[in-house]
């Protein structure tokens, strides 16, 4: 049987491969025929324009590659099925369950270089595809939070500016209050603040200090002061798309100080930290839904077997979309969010494969 289980192998592993070859081409002409205009009109380096689509082929493989392993299973297995191979594997006493193992060994593989793809590899490509997109194809487009933004900067120390302008690091309506424990110990506001990166201090204008006393505050006025912050300016507003650039450790290190801040983003992030995890394993989910539903002829040929494939495929890409977004613009969790569609389509894995064996 191991020759069997080696021939399986080789074909799962060897049709995902080509149908990732043959797909990311595609994607790439797709992409760059509707980039070129702004790639000429913006006189994009050639080499940027390399690099760019380097960074897509990793971020499209990583993005899509659940689909292209359900399709290329359901592609190989439905070709076992017509030239009745699979009916000459079971015929000669092997189970189902036996018949489904090298299917699951490829799946294991797979899963492994999806799980180093996605915690490694996948940040450092999106960082380079979004920096590109933003600097040369969406020029002007914000990507960081700039309104009335609230942080907790350490233990003892919150900050608030109604409006943040991070290209040139400073603020409006600029406050910082001090607690010990529960109680508030001064407060500083000034009408603007602006960084100074030649000595890393802040520059306040038209400022405010109210010092709580026990029995009566005293407030002090000034028009300039030049101080140290307890923050970096740059720390306060990231980027949308800051968490899909971190690597597994960061993103966690950056989730944790994120959450003591009080950011407003940190469904998004954690949406992000989950999926680093939740694709790679529906690697054995649609295996198992694939080989369920093409290992038998249909009447129709292998046509069915696609058809069925693509509709599941949109189905399942359609849960992740939705249950994504839902997390990330309101407070339903993230967690039930990300695995919603690996639960679903894993308990239909269990009925197919139920249905199959028998």
């Amino acid at each position: 049987m191991k020759i069997l289980d080696w021939y399986i192998l080789k074909r799962y592993l060897g049709t995902f491969i080509m149908m990732l070859v043959l797909f990311i081409p595609i994607g790439i002409t797709v992409n760059l025929a509707e980039k070129i205009d702004k790639i000429l009109e913006n006189e994009v380096p050639f080499m940027e324009v390399v690099y760019y689509y380097i960074d897509f082929t990793v971020y499209f493989a990583n993005l899509l590659f659940p689909i292209f392993l359900f399709l290329s299973v359901i592609w190989f297995t439905s070709k076992l099925a017509m030239n009745t191979e699979i009916v000459a594997f079971l015929s000669s006493g092997v189970s189902f369950y036996r018949f489904l193992r090298p299917y699951l060994v490829g799946a294991t593989i797979v899963c492994i270089g999806a799980l180093i793809l996605a915690m490694y590899l996948a940040p450092q490509a999106s960082k380079g595809f979004n920096e590109f997109k933003y600097q040369y194809l969406k020029r002007g487009q914000q990507t960081q939070e700039t309104n009335d933004v609230y942080r907790q900067v350490n233990d003892n120390e919150y900050i608030y500016a109604s409006h943040f302008q991070p290209k040139s690091k400073s603020a409006r309506n600029f406050t910082l209050e001090h607690f010990e424990g529960n109680e508030l110990k001064f407060k500083i506001s000034a009408s603007n603040l602006r960084y100074n990166e030649e000595d890393s201090t802040y520059q306040l204008t038209r400022v405010d200090k109210r010092i709580i006393g026990k029995e009566e505050d005293s407030i002090m006025f000034m028009r300039t002061l030049d101080t140290v912050l307890p923050f970096e300016f740059d720390d306060l507003t990231p980027e949308s798309y800051i968490a899909e650039t971190l690597n597994y450790t960061e993103l966690n290190d950056f989730i944790d100080k994120e959450k003591r801040r009080g950011s407003g983003n940190i469904n998004r992030y954690l949406v992000v930290a989950y999926k680093r995890w939740s694709i790679p394993i529906s690697a054995f989910i649609l295996t198992i839904i694939a080989v369920a539903v093409a290992s038998f002829k249909r009447r129709g040929g292998m046509g069915v077997n696609l058809a069925v494939g693509i509709t599941l495929a949109f189905i399942f890409i359609f849960f992740d979309k939705v249950f994504g977004t839902m997390a990330e613009q309101s407070s339903f969790s993230p967690l039930i969010a990300v695995w919603f569609p690996n639960v679903v389509f894993g308990v239909l894995a269990v009925i197919l494969l139920y249905r199959a064996k028998r």
